[in-house]
């Protein structure tokens, strides 16, 4: 979806403040970051909202190799080939403005139908509960941990 930066901004203010609510700079931050990286939108989309030095952590196999949020951004980009459909499931979005950090909790969904996974594709579905620590400085993020168990996604998609 061809979302530029300043309507995506205003989408999704409208959605918080239609409701009588009130979206700091970080929290709304955060959610476009959340949103550009989990549509697949990369670091093109990603970086405006980062440190350009932003730092990655997670404690998954498949992203071992990862420690930059660029790093990752490109790699959640790269993910829509095989599975074009993925999509998330929003359960949580909170700030802690104390800590400066963003807590978003979620289900990512697809089917792999499409090529460049490691494995032809299978046609077999995934639904991955995950969350999401992004730390804030300067009203951008500076570091964000993943919580993901990539054993069991990888082996629904079939690919483990």
């Amino acid at each position: 979806m061809g979302y530029s930066q300043d309507r995506y901004a205003a989408r999704i203010e409208d959605y918080f403040s239609n409701r009588g609510l009130f979206m700091s700079t970080m929290l709304q931050t955060a959610k476009l970051f959340f949103d550009g990286c989990e549509t697949g939108k990369g670091w093109e989309f990603c970086k405006n909202h980062c440190h350009a030095n932003a730092s990655f952590s997670a404690q998954a196999g498949a992203l071992a190799e990862i420690h930059t949020l660029e790093g990752y951004c490109q790699w959640m980009q790269g993910f829509f080939t095989p599975v074009p459909d993925a999509h998330y499931e929003l359960k949580f979005f909170a700030a802690d403005e104390s800590r400066s950090a963003v807590t978003a909790v979620a289900v990512f969904h697809g089917t792999q139908t499409g090529p460049g996974g490691p494995v032809p594709a299978t046609g077999k579905t995934v639904a991955a509960d995950y969350a999401y620590c992004m730390e804030s400085d300067g009203g951008r993020i500076k570091h964000m941990t993943k919580i993901w168990n990539d054993t069991i996604s990888l082996q629904q998609l079939g690919w483990a």
